[in-house]
């Protein structure tokens, strides 16, 4: 790989990850601006900041995203595998951004990546690393276990989590509402409100920060890999010393780690394009889907982020998107099913369904019109 293509890949990889910090700002705080805790101004600085914190907070995700997915072997022989499949995965970010819709940043990412591997493999499945020694994927090292099933599982446990919680907190502001020392010292909703209004802030915070660790973290592994690609093909052997950040050599189990200034840039790219704002996906998960109130808005945050800060410090890449729509569908479920307006869930989880096959195709078809033309 050429350092003028290695270029293109790192700044593909970032105008992705500024793009994911805008398509998926609604993700930490539709919630809170929904329930009118935090202005949106207020909420988008918020999410920033948080943002800016998870990045930076460890790199297992990244380093999954980077040596759990495509052999560098063939990123270093075909670079523009890794910007056909970063291509794919924007342009789908960019239309359901357009449409409103809530889709996966991570199925998109990983869909474009599988496809744009198949097609520089030749249709054959082995530039996918399905584990470490090319068999036994169901033995938890390869790509199922540890990208497909989590993408899966992670959603379900969402809304559950927000299910249970937000009846276990149904159920205890009913019984001290039963209490007449309590009614006459707090009064019920006004406590509710103003109580959980605070707790919000934390619950929101918290996805702010799960949403960094996760999210910034795939495409630091993206950059990663392109530079290990590039390190492994002999690329970098004759660059002056101080370009020598730039080699990442691998480890003896067949990894390699993530440079510290790549995870400060894609962080610091992370939390501007989190700072632009997504008004339309926040209008959809915070106003149409179902109505929400701070006590609401809390159970969601707070069962999601749940989710995703366990799956981060395993290091499996889940879709913040996906856990988020799954919460507020489980703490809408729990006041009553008829609370959630269906139509609406089915538009989301037909952008779900897509997102995977759509870019696994769009990345397929660029690389190979990249292949017959240039």
């Amino acid at each position: 790989m050429s350092l003028g293509l290695l270029i293109v890949v790192v700044l593909i990889a970032l105008a992705f990850t500024y793009i994911n910090g805008f398509h998926d700002t609604a993700n930490s705080i539709a919630t809170v601006v929904a329930t009118k805790v935090l202005s949106p101004g207020q909420a988008v600085l918020l999410a920033a900041v948080t943002n800016l914190v998870g990045a930076l907070w460890g790199t297992a995700v990244a380093k999954t995203i980077a040596a759990g997915l495509v052999d560098t072997h063939i990123v270093a022989v075909g670079p523009e595998l890794l910007i056909c499949a970063l291509s794919a995965a924007t342009a789908w970010n960019l239309f359901t951004w357009w449409l409103g819709l809530p889709s996966s940043s991570s199925h998109a990412l990983v869909g474009s990546l599988v496809g744009a591997a198949i097609a520089a493999a030749g249709d054959s499945f082995t530039a996918v690393i399905w584990a470490q020694d090319g068999a036994h994927w169901w033995q938890g090292k390869g790509v199922i276990p540890k990208v497909v099933v989590p993408m899966v599982i992670s959603p379900l446990l969402g809304f559950v989590i927000g299910f249970l919680l937000m009846g276990a907190l149904y159920a205890l502001f009913s019984w001290l509402a039963n209490r007449k020392g309590f009614l006459r010292r707090f009064g019920r909703t006004p406590f509710v409100n103003a109580f959980f209004g605070k707790a919000q802030i934390a619950s929101a915070s918290a996805m702010g920060l799960a949403h960094g660790m996760n999210d910034a973290q795939k495409s630091m592994g993206i950059i990663a890999l392109a530079l290990a690609g590039a390190t492994a093909a002999g690329q970098f052997d004759q660059l002056p010393a101080w370009l020598g950040f730039l080699r990442i050599n691998g480890s003896a189990d067949g990894g390699f780690n993530v440079p510290a200034w790549v995870a400060v840039v894609c962080a610091l790219t992370m939390a501007a394009g989190t700072a632009g704002g997504g008004w339309r996906i926040i209008k959809t998960l915070g106003h149409k889907m179902v109505k929400l109130h701070p006590i609401n808005g809390f159970a969601a945050e707070g069962s999601s982020a749940m989710v995703i800060l366990t799956a981060s410090a395993f290091g499996l890449p889940v879709s913040t998107t996906h856990n988020v729509s799954a919460s507020i569908m489980g703490v809408g479920a729990a006041k009553r099913f008829s609370a959630i307006r269906w139509s609406v869930v089915e538009r989301m989880v037909w952008a779900w369904i897509l997102t995977l096959p759509v870019t696994a195709l769009l990345a397929y078809g660029f690389l190979r019109l990249a292949r017959q033309f240039f």
